[in-house]
């Protein structure tokens, strides 16, 4: 089957503050402010497609000018956007992030799009696409029908799924949904509320054998945790494959996006074929160069993979 990954999830609008000097919560803090294109399953798929994967966006968008902006961008870089629904409001979500001077999110508030829609997309047409999709992608806090609609298709159907989490409330209420998954890639915050409650205190190898565990247990096939600037740790269920991946050396611009690149890379690696230690090599990449711009997404995401040694050279013949 030709490869297609669909990745299910919703658009959001983000509004980022930039702290000029010092940050300081409690005062007025000059500096600049601008509306980018977000949302992590939009980050996503706009990632996979400038990876060079073919892929098509199940969500919702206004039916406006932003949404317009919106489902060009994504046009241009390749997404397919049949599953895409227009909404007259309510079809994509805002968030408010304020950075410091370091390009570390300091704070943020979301509002959530309404979901009516999009689960009333995966009622009716859910078969429809999962049937014609090699690979899934899909943010798993969605709300709980959504989720468990999907990942029981996709059972059905024999396809893999990525899970990316949320807000961790679906994830909370329904673990047992983790066990459907091909891979689940978190961030160690996530990973304290489901592996352990002291993982954060553990040294790396005491985070990768709470990981092993915790996989092991749930019947998880494979699960990576994101550290930050600590780099990643990571685990297969069926190779045994398990390890510690450090960041490479960037100049921090902006990290909103990192997790969502890093997803990125990491899914785009095992579509393709590749073993998750390597996979995670990809992930590490894609994520340091969107940390190096000012927006969620690399714009010149295609240009930097196929100019850098190391990437390549995990990918050829893949």
């Amino acid at each position: 089957m030709t490869t297609l990954v669909s990745v299910i999830g919703t658009i959001f609008v983000d509004c980022k503050g930039f702290a000029k000097e010092s940050y300081n919560p409690f005062g007025r803090n000059l500096g600049s402010i601008q509306f980018v294109h977000g949302g992590v399953s939009r980050n996503v798929v706009e990632n996979l497609a400038n990876l060079d994967l073919s892929t098509a966006f199940v969500s919702t968008v206004d039916d406006s000018g932003l949404g317009e902006e919106i489902s060009k961008r994504l046009k241009d870089a390749g997404v397919a956007l049949d599953y895409t629904q227009r909404t007259p409001s309510e079809g994509m979500g805002m968030w408010l992030a304020v950075l410091n001077e370091n390009g570390d999110l300091v704070g943020s508030i979301s509002q959530m799009p309404n979901l009516i829609t999009l689960q009333n997309l995966i009622t009716q047409r859910g078969e429809e696409i999962v049937k014609n999709s090699s690979h899934l992608v899909l943010e798993m806090d969605l709300n709980d029908q959504i989720s468990c609609q999907v990942l029981s298709i996709a059972e059905q159907w024999n396809k893999p799924v990525f899970g990316i989490p949320g807000n961790m409330d679906v994830i909370m209420s329904h673990p047992e949904l983790l066990g459907k998954l091909e891979c689940f890639i978190c961030n160690h915050i996530e990973a304290e509320k489901l592996v352990s409650a002291d993982f954060n205190s553990l040294d790396t190898t005491g985070r990768i054998a709470a990981l092993k565990k915790y996989v092991d247990a749930s019947t998880l096939k494979s699960m990576v945790v994101t550290l930050g600037a600590d780099g990643s740790i990571y685990y297969d269920s069926r190779t045994q494959e398990s390890g510690y991946q450090p960041v490479f050396p960037v100049q921090v611009v902006d990290s909103s996006g990192a997790g969502d690149a890093f997803f990125s890379g990491t899914v785009m690696g095992l579509v393709r074929g590749l073993s998750l230690s390597e996979a995670v090599i990809c992930g590490t990449k894609v994520a340091g160069w969107t940390i190096e711009s000012k927006e969620n997404n690399c714009r010149e995401l295609r240009e930097k993979t196929r100019g850098d040694v190391v990437f390549q050279g995990l990918l050829v013949g893949r």
